[in-house]
């Protein structure tokens, strides 16, 4: 678990300290344009450029005996609904944590999305649609924050959607009574079956918007890669979106990927099941058994409880009280890495990619370079050979570069590959700038969730320190790269840097450089990769 803390507390500080505060509603807006969907009218706000619908619910509250079952359709409602503003998150721990509360405006009742458009659309014309996935380890995040306002998509001619689906244990949760519960229905990844609900909301009504529900593109970045990893490869999400971007999402088995249901010691990365840990986490609040009475008492614990701080291990027993996403066969039936290698992912464009210097450490562990090298054994003296040739790098850097390189580089290219076998177009990036204001905090180079702000063209100052022109510049070629994608799979157009398609004979990817350029070459850290792929099932 320390490597999903290591996640979640880059994800935090980007999100909430350093890129985002919620997004402040548009007080002055010129218009309140009304479009009518399936479930009704909604009102949302705009400002001669871009409109904007905000809480629009794509499913029934999930609450009462509706926690922890598939999202089930929303009521339609009468007259116009205010769509103007964000509705809660869903339900989080506080950061920093503090007294079982939860986190300030989340609730369990958040099944909302929001949408923005370009406010002219010219008739019969039908535009591309992105939707967004957000991070935070499955235990965080959420649809509010400015850093993710779809503003700027919209200004390049894309429908830009967001939506929150549940966190925790309220996203991921088996137990024995609730797997013989409804029987008919999937069970787990309920976090999952949000998504899927929210694209088939998308599929349903955003035509009335003036989008194509027959051009859509899913991206994500950590948690959020990671669900599009899972999307591509779920069949209940089969046709439901048309191209896919994982930004940090990594792709091989072990890290945040379909922990067995009920079967113990089924997989070498998860030998608890799900089931068992729902056990765990029952008599963690003093609910013994395992039939339909415990499940009663489970689903009457207050929110605050079941979030418990977002606790991952009993303090006191050391017992595992959380799963992540759950392999329960009938909803999520692989892992993303096995179909894969078995060619079943769908035959769709694809842009992949990662950062330069994700975390610092978390799932690979050392206290010295000698420990962390022995890691890499048989093939120790080519790893310190390619990672510490001189001799000369911290125990800090290295861990860094092979915490990036195992976690999110080596899967990405495993990714492509497997992509670009079946003949998709495929794109893969290396993220490595900073912004000019945090280079001195960010030496070894871009951290995890650090191109969030550059995709959405959000970017702000820092500590009273001015944008630079290359800031702007980067944040334009990023927002414009991924909008290009959208609208046609490639995401080339005159006045960027040619981005060359993904190779695998030259393992070529597009490097945006810390200098502010952009340029496409083979793999800088090709043979750091090599290596990390000779020893990927055995390094920790």
């Amino acid at each position: 678990m320390n490597m999903k803390k290591a996640i979640i507390g880059i994800f935090l500080l980007y999100s909430f300290g350093l890129l985002a505060q919620t997004s402040s509603e548009n007080t002055n807006a010129t218009n309140t344009p009304k479009v009518q969907i399936i479930s009704g009218i909604l009102q949302g706000t705009g400002d001669g450029i871009v409109e904007a619908f905000k809480g629009i619910p794509y499913a029934a509250s999930p609450i009462g005996a509706l926690r922890w079952r598939p999202p089930q359709p929303v009521k339609a409602w009468q007259g116009i609904r205010d769509a103007s503003k964000f509705c809660a998150d869903c339900a989080q721990a506080s950061w920093p944590r503090s007294n079982d509360k939860i986190r300030e405006n989340t609730s369990e009742d958040c099944l909302f999305i929001n949408l923005w458009r370009p406010t002219v659309i010219k008739k019969g014309k039908k535009l591309p649609v992105m939707v967004w996935i957000y991070g935070g380890g499955f235990v965080g995040g959420g649809s509010s924050y400015a850093t993710t306002n779809g503003e700027n998509f919209a200004k390049q001619g894309v429908i830009l959607i967001s939506f929150n689906y549940r966190l925790g244990r309220l996203g991921h949760f088996a137990f024995p009574a609730l797997t013989a519960e409804h029987p008919q229905e999937a069970k787990g990844s309920y976090a999952y079956m949000d998504q899927i609900a929210a694209l088939q909301w998308v599929r349903d009504n955003v035509a009335s918007f003036g989008g194509d529900p027959e051009n859509v593109t899913i991206f994500g970045e950590s948690a959020g890669g990671v669900s599009v990893h899972s999307l591509l490869t779920i069949p209940s999400a089969k046709g439901l979106f048309h191209k896919a971007i994982i930004e940090s999402g990594g792709g091989r088995d072990g890290v945040l990927t379909g922990r067995p249901i009920g079967e113990e010691n089924a997989d070498p990365y998860y030998p608890i099941s799900a089931e068992t840990i729902g056990v765990n986490f029952a008599r963690k609040h003093g609910i013994e058994g395992i039939d339909a009475t415990a499940l009663v008492k489970l689903r009457n614990l207050p929110v605050e409880a079941i979030v418990d701080e977002g606790q991952e291990n009993d303090p006191k027993s050391g017992a595992i009280i959380y799963p992540g996403p759950i392999l329960d066969g009938k909803l999520v039936i692989e892992t993303a890495e096995d179909a894969y290698k078995n060619g079943r992912q769908p035959n769709i464009p694809l842009i992949i990619g990662s950062n330069s210097a994700e975390v610092p450490a978390g799932f690979v562990n050392a206290q010295s370079k000698e420990q962390l090298f022995s890691k890499f054994e048989p093939h120790n003296r080519e790893a310190m050979d390619v990672y510490d040739p001189e001799g000369n790098r911290t125990l800090p850097e290295l861990l860094t570069m092979v915490n990036t390189d195992k976690v999110w580089a080596e899967p990405a290219r495993l990714t492509a590959r497997a992509f670009s076998r079946k003949g998709a177009s495929t794109y893969s990036y290396l993220f490595d700038y900073v912004q000019t204001a945090l280079q001195q905090q960010f030496v070894h180079g871009a951290p995890h969730a650090s191109e969030i702000p550059y995709v959405f063209n959000t970017i702000s100052s820092r500590d009273g320190t001015d944008l630079t022109e290359k800031d702007r510049k980067v944040a334009s070629m990023m927002n414009t790269y991924w909008a290009n994608f959208a609208k046609t799979g490639n995401p080339n157009s005159k006045g960027l840097p040619n981005w060359e398609k993904f190779n695998e004979k030259k393992d070529n990817l597009l490097a945006i450089r810390r200098d502010g350029t952009a340029v496409s070459v083979p793999d800088p850290k090709k043979t750091r990769l090599d290596v990390i792929e000779k020893v990927t099932k055995n390094i920790k």
